[in-house]
């Protein structure tokens, strides 16, 4: 993974490639305007850089069921997600009332890590109305298909990754990055809002489409669409700030 305090973002890099003045504590963004290439170099603040390193680490822990903290953020999804109603196990078949894969959650866990629990976890403690709404499927009108809800939430986690680029060592970057990383330096858990708002527009597309389940990936690209086009809205200057983050309660 890149150093953060030397990341540069491209809009084009074979037009726009990153001078040789380009050092520690700047994070570039090269875009087209009237068809010239401009670059804004931004210094990013020590908050920035500690959030951003703090949030990295966060999203290079694998889930292992082997640690004790691992199976206590499993146990506490099951008590936020049904209050009262006794797990039987760490590998059970209640598990899949929640819309994991199989009787054992561990293993679907493997594509975003143990980041993409804490985010269910996030979300059912911080919006708990929309997280019983979403996992019930309760109010409105329902889909002929309906998707299953854990197993999206991790899908979800790892489209946010790769829209921030904050986990993969790619030569392009986007302003969308620019842009979470101030809103990081202004709220430490601004990747598990920005969570918590994906998720609840995911779910308004998916009804408004009344799609499939073969429509999955059609519905998160639309997702991130949207996201992408809120974030970088003039007036959104925090998570909170998002038209769609008007969806959570």
């Amino acid at each position: 993974m890149r150093n953060s305090s030397s990341d540069c973002l491209y809009a084009d890099h074979a037009t726009c490639d990153s001078p040789p003045w380009i050092g520690k504590g700047l994070t570039c963004v090269c875009f087209k305007s009237k068809g010239n290439f401009q670059r804004i170099c931004i210094s990013l603040t020590p908050l920035q850089e500690e959030r951003l390193r703090r949030l990295k680490l966060r999203m290079n822990v694998y889930f292992d069921a082997s640690k004790l903290d691992h199976q206590e953020a499993l146990r506490a999804l099951w008590s936020a997600s049904f209050p009262g109603q006794e797990l039987n196990g760490l590998i059970s078949d209640q598990w899949k009332e929640m819309g994991w894969q199989g009787r054992d959650p561990s293993t679907d866990f493997r594509g975003a890590g143990f980041i993409s629990l804490e985010n269910l976890l996030f979300f059912a403690k911080t919006f708990s109305t929309s997280f019983q709404r979403l996992l019930k499927k309760q109010g409105g009108k329902g889909a002929v298909w309906e998707y299953p809800f854990a197993v999206a939430g991790v899908n979800i986690t790892f489209m946010i990754m790769q829209m921030l680029d904050l986990d993969f060592a790619t030569k392009r970057r986007t302003f969308v990055r620019t842009v979470f990383l101030q809103m990081l330096s202004e709220n430490e858990w601004a990747f598990d809002l920005l969570y918590c708002v994906a998720f609840v527009v995911m779910d308004k597309q998916w009804l408004e489409r009344n799609a499939t389940y073969m429509e999955f990936n059609d519905v998160l690209k639309s997702t991130r669409t949207q996201l992408e086009k809120e974030l970088l809205m003039d007036d959104v200057l925090r998570i909170e700030d998002m038209p769609s983050y008007g969806l959570l309660c």
